[in-house]
């Protein structure tokens, strides 16, 4: 579940975050850099953990492999 939080920066701060975001949401551009200090150890060692499952990456792998394929099948 999302929640919404409001915050104030001054105009030199907004138009910085606009330039770096472009056409993204600045709330992507600043959930990628705030997520990382508030979820802590516990969501990179998830990571690590699942992509140290071999055979579970070997599907995964083997599954976009096969949507690139379909996709390249489409009349454009």
């Amino acid at each position: 579940m999302q929640k919404k939080v409001t915050i104030k920066v001054d105009e030199q701060v907004y138009k910085g975050l606009r330039k770096i975001a472009g056409r993204h949401p600045v709330s992507r551009f600043i959930k990628s850099l705030v997520r990382p200090q508030v979820a802590g150890k516990s969501l990179e060692a998830t990571y690590r953990r699942m992509a140290g499952e071999e055979a579970r990456e070997k599907e995964a792998t083997q599954w976009a492999e096969a949507t690139l394929g379909d996709v390249a099948d489409e009349a454009r």
